[in-house]
């Protein structure tokens, strides 16, 4: 994570670049997936196979007290985060940790500890920026004296481990760094024209997309080109169509979904893992491009995400699991098993799929899902996303509103899947109008309110922390989960008028825009001007005023789901409900059902037909 959105692109580090363990281009994400490996998780100790006599690696799960074990036993501690989908994670158990020097040494000088990053947010959200595998070398007193990004060859990693015990006390990479907080929650002009530029030039004119050594869809800025484009600028429009033309070049011609990237700065080197978060925003793009401008290709890009969720990563009970290996052999790059039709692949055997289920990657799908039900009004999609919410509510959610990550959390509790699942919950009222989705989302932001603050110095509140308990290492504000907390709060105002909602936005937009977070991402900064643009304006509020039981009316409703926006407030007044949650805008009593277009305390004439609707969701929006 990247709930986490994109922003490391959770990759295998040294597949990026034609050095290991190097990183060719600055990528950043909120969330990444595992894969099921034998067991499924990784509780308890866990082993591979000893080469040549010997004694393999004594890995051990993460403990608040392993720091404490550490200098009780005069020990450093050597953390393996890896993404069990990665094949460069594989390649490293393989080359590295077989070797039987490299064992030696962490067996008398390190206790060795091995985590599923997915599994532990937030682990991989303190480490992420170092893609997977990262390798945290840590002193006893739980200082990072080195960290690595990707795969280390054994020659370098024993010169790493020798040169750590040699100077204990030298700390070589430093994450904590200080930051100036906004006062005003928002960007300031000067910051906001710099990141814009930054948006325009880490457009690739050449091949499309945002990014130049790896290609994929990243779903920021694609969703502000399209928000962009709706204001009538069309060197953002050809940008986004660009995008999401060149990447149904990643998404499976056999089993649908979306390959995680492309490497060689072109379309035509994937990289075979299917991870939740990709499948879930690539499909929620396409379904907003669709909206927008009707093109087939992205109705059919969001259909094969979606069918491969369906045959994949959905559970008997109907919520989602995690990821899909890369490799069908681990450590053995699959280019050629997936280059086979469906028949000559299952008779090879299927690469792993990581069957837990996490309340973030659930919000994520339920999402998405919802989006593609306001695309098209096809009801398979909006049950799919309904029997999702309901199972992770009733499994993953907690008595006041928030969200665990898993059936059990080590740590935790983990501000992605609140926010993950706050989301989900919104987008499932705009869809439904049905209010017990409302008040989840509104207890759902109190959770966050209350458990996730981050003040880093007195009568300072800037941002919210990954984790609310302590793990053993210092948990610290993830942008990509602060622009979540920042759209959704804001949302939620939209739609409650709640004085909460509203700070709870600005709050993390404090955050966000500062300086040092804000040019954080280089290229990649969509996300903090579409969660700057929403909080200084207002969404497009269409408004039906009839019976829920009446036919015409909920056809009014499902025309006005198509706004190509997330950042919308559709509501369905049926005066047997009562008052509407916020009470800003009075509704005249018509004999026969109505949809209202309004703005600020301002409507427009009722519009007693679909085609009215249509018509005048066309003017709001500009298709060039």
């Amino acid at each position: 994570m990247k709930l986490l959105w994109l922003r490391n692109l959770v990759v295998c580090s040294a597949l990026l670049s034609s050095q290991p363990g190097v990183l060719a281009e600055p990528i950043v994400s909120e969330a990444h997936v595992g894969e099921a490996h034998a067991s499924e998780d990784h509780a308890g100790a866990t082993t591979k196979a000893p080469a040549s006599g010997s004694q393999p690696v004594k890995w051990q799960d993460w403990s608040n007290d392993i720091f404490q074990k550490a200098r009780e036993q005069h020990k450093f501690v050597l953390l393996d985060l890896e993404a069990i989908w990665c094949h460069w994670c594989h390649v490293m158990d393989e080359k590295t940790y077989s070797q039987p020097d490299v064992r030696a040494l962490l067996s008398s000088k390190f206790i060795t500890v091995k985590v599923d990053q997915d599994s532990r947010p937030d682990l991989s959200n303190r480490y992420g920026d170092y893609g997977w595998p990262a390798t945290v070398v840590f002193n006893s007193s739980g200082k990072e004296a080195e960290i690595r990004q990707g795969f280390i060859p054994p020659k370098e990693m024993m010169a790493m481990l020798n040169d750590v015990v040699k100077h204990p006390n030298v700390q070589k990479t430093k994450i904590d760094k200080p930051t100036t907080f906004s006062k005003e929650g928002a960007l300031t002009p000067a910051l906001r024209k710099e990141l814009e530029k930054a948006h325009a030039d880490g457009y690739d004119t050449k091949d499309g997309a945002w990014g130049f050594s790896q290609k994929f869809l990243d779903w920021d800025s694609v969703e502000y080109a399209i928000a962009k484009a709706i204001e009538g600028d069309k060197l953002e429009a050809h940008r986004a169509k660009e995008t999401l033309n060149q990447q149904q070049k990643l998404i499976d011609p056999v089993w649908g979904g979306v390959y995680q990237y492309s490497t060689n700065g072109d379309w035509n080197h994937a990289h075979f893992e299917k991870i939740m978060q990709m499948q879930a925003e690539d499909l929620r793009v396409y379904a907003l491009g669709y909206m927008l401008w009707h093109d087939p290709s992205y109705l059919k890009a969001a259909q094969d995400i979606q069918r491969y969720l369906e045959a994949f990563l959905m559970s008997p009970d109907g919520a989602f699991y995690t990821s899909q290996d890369a490799d069908l052999v681990k450590g053995k790059h699959s280019g050629e098993y997936f280059s086979l039709d469906d028949a000559a692949r299952r008779k090879a055997g299927i690469p792993a799929i990581d069957k837990h289920i996490y309340a973030r990657e659930n919000g994520w799908a339920i999402a998405a899902l919802t989006d593609l039900y306001m695309a098209t009004g096809e009801k398979k999609y909006l049950d799919q996303a309904r029997t999702a919410a309901e199972w992770i509510i009733a499994h993953r959610g907690t008595n006041d509103g928030g969200y665990r990550h898993d059936e059990k959390d080590v740590a935790g509790p983990y501000l992605g899947d609140s926010a993950s699942m706050g989301r989900a919950c919104l987008m499932l009222y705009t869809a439904t109008a049905d209010r017990v989705w409302l008040k989840r989302a509104e207890q759902t932001a109190d959770f966050i309110a209350k458990h996730f603050n981050y003040s880093p110095k007195p009568n300072v509140n800037a941002g919210f922390v990954t984790a609310a308990s302590s793990s053993g290492v210092t948990s610290l504000p993830l942008l990509d989960e602060n622009v979540m907390v920042a759209r959704f709060a804001n949302l939620l105002y939209q739609y409650t008028g709640r004085a909460s909602d509203k700070a709870l936005c600005a709050q993390a937009m404090k955050y966000l825009a500062a300086p040092e977070v804000a040019r954080q991402r280089h290229i990649l900064v969509a996300g903090i001007l579409l969660a700057n643009m929403e909080s200084g304006g207002e969404p497009a509020h269409l408004v039906v005023v009839g019976g829920k039981g009446d036919a015409t009316a909920a056809s009014l409703h499902n025309s006005c789901l198509q706004y190509p926006s997330d950042f919308k407030r559709i509501e369905w007044l049926d005066r047997s409900e009562g008052p509407p949650p916020r009470k800003d805008v009075e509704y005249p009593n018509l004999p026969k059902p109505a949809t209202f277009v309004c703005a600020g305390e301002t409507c427009s004439a009722p519009l007693y037909d679909v085609a009215s609707v249509d018509k005048r969701i066309k003017t709001l929006t500009v298709k060039k």
